[in-house]
């Protein structure tokens, strides 16, 4: 399952940034990463109706309109108040939104940012999450100057794990009990991309 959990955003860094202006990134020639938009409510619905996604998310289930309106609200909220940049990963062709990936800078006082991301099950197993994972790892690592990204897997997540991989993040160990997934505290393996490692195979930010 090529899902990877979704970090606490938390507040913003302090001091608090301006409003962060989430780009449009290409993701090879088929799919785009862009900002959230209110008519990816069907996608929200969709997610919510996968077993995993809304226990690593917040993604709504049970699934309402409204709920999945105030979900895309809460992307945009973060992006306004710099807690990270929130993406929808949207296939070029039809334009037709298939997962999400986001950004997030809690941690970046010291140096480090976590990435979250999902697709929902009918775009899985085509290296899309691969493609949205190596563009923005490059981007922030190469754009933004971000000297560590982070992901955390859960250890049966091998799907997952080939994402990360494929991308260029290299696993550094086991952190026992670190997240609350579904009522219990969950293990999760740490993977870690540096600047120092290498090209991730980002692209550059094209305009809205």
């Amino acid at each position: 399952m090529a899902s990877a959990p979704e970090p606490d955003p938390g507040p913003a860094p302090a001091p608090a940034p301006t409003a962060l202006t989430v780009p449009s990134l290409s993701a090879g020639p088929d799919f785009v990463l862009r900002p959230w938009e209110m008519s990816d409510v069907p996608l929200v619905r969709e997610a919510s109706r996968d077993p995993y996604i809304p226990l690593v998310t917040t993604v709504p289930a049970p699934y309402s309109d409204a709920a999945a309106e105030a979900f895309v609200r809460r992307q945009w909220e973060r992006a306004a108040t710099g807690a990270g940049y929130p993406f929808a990963v949207v296939r070029s062709r039809d334009r037709r939104p298939v997962g999400a990936i986001g950004l997030w800078l809690r941690e970046l006082p010291e140096g480090r940012a976590s990435l979250g991301y999902w697709l929902v099950p009918s775009a899985r197993g085509r290296g899309v999450a691969r493609a949205a994972l190596r563009t923005v790892s490059g981007w922030a690592l190469r754009d933004l100057g971000i000297p560590r990204l982070q992901l955390y897997i859960e250890p049966w997540n091998t799907a997952s794990a080939r994402v990360a991989e494929g991308a260029g993040f290299r696993r550094e160990g086991l952190l026992r009990g670190r997240q609350l997934i579904g009522g219990e505290r969950r293990d999760m393996e740490v993977y870690a991309l540096l600047n120092t490692d290498g090209p991730a195979g980002g692209r550059a930010a094209t305009p809205d």
